[in-house]
């Protein structure tokens, strides 16, 4: 299989939960790739303004907010699927009714309606700004949304989750889980980038390490787990390489003869 394209998650996948930094293998590599003509396209639940420390990427577009907006590098928009407003609105209320944080993700960034000790943790996580606090009613009545954010554990998840059938959830980390249109995740994302530039799904390379990652490492020709991936995504992968912090992306690279 001649691989066109490459997909990488960011948060533990190129960038690192312990230095928060993108291993300079990882750039290396990723340079070459891209000078032999393969795109590079990042696949993230994160905003496509939220990737400043991938400056030394040469990538090529952003599934950005787990494919319900998708983008070029230059910020030209390819699709966006935003959340409906009724939606919005039965997502606030269940919020309030159980008691957990709920906040905005859009092009501005990361907009709470409060913080908690579950929103301070994440942002040390990712090693992100604490949220902004803000009027959520009146900032997503302002703004194009494409996905929301809900801080709280899978048990509640699931219960709210069954109430809400124009949405679909997806989650990489206990503290929280993000929220899109029914339908939309990251092999959705994967496939209308594709489409744009002119390849097949099944000519692409992914990796991955967390929960909404597992779509995208299906949906791609060869699915490639971090080794800090949980077991539940290691199952899901074609090929499971090493922690981002032991150079795991260029060792795949070279398992697979994209780089010697």
């Amino acid at each position: 299989m001649k691989v066109k394209a490459i997909f990488l998650d960011v948060d533990g996948t190129l960038i690192s939960f312990k230095t928060h930094k993108i291993p300079q293998t990882t750039i290396d590599a990723l340079t070459k790739v891209h000078e032999k003509g393969m795109k590079i396209i990042i696949a993230t639940g994160r905003g496509a303004t939220d990737l400043l420390e991938l400056e030394a990427i040469p990538y090529d577009a952003v599934v950005s907010l787990n494919g319900s907006r998708c983008v070029l590098r230059d910020g030209t928009e390819i699709i966006s699927y935003p959340i409906g407003r009724e939606d919005f609105h039965t997502v606030l209320h269940l919020a309030e009714q159980y008691g957990f944080p709920l906040a905005l993700e859009v092009e501005k960034g990361i907009l709470v309606n409060y913080v908690n000790d579950t929103v301070i943790a994440l942002s040390e996580l990712t090693n992100h700004p604490v949220p902004q606090v803000v009027d959520i009613v009146s900032e997503f009545d302002a703004c194009t949304c494409c996905q929301l954010c809900i801080y709280c554990g899978e048990e509640v998840e699931k219960e709210i989750m069954n109430q809400l059938p124009g949405l679909a959830v997806s989650r990489w980390n206990p503290y929280f889980a993000d929220v899109n249109a029914t339908g939309v995740n990251k092999a959705s994302g994967m496939a209308d980038v594709a489409a744009c530039l002119g390849f097949s799904l099944d000519e692409s390379m992914a990796f991955g390490d967390g929960g909404n990652d597992i779509p995208m490492l299906k949906a791609a020709g060869i699915g490639i787990a971090m080794g800090g991936a949980s077991s539940r995504v290691k199952e899901c992968a074609d090929f499971i390489t090493d922690d981002v912090d032991e150079d795991g992306i260029l060792h795949a690279l070279v398992h697979f003869g994209i780089i010697g």
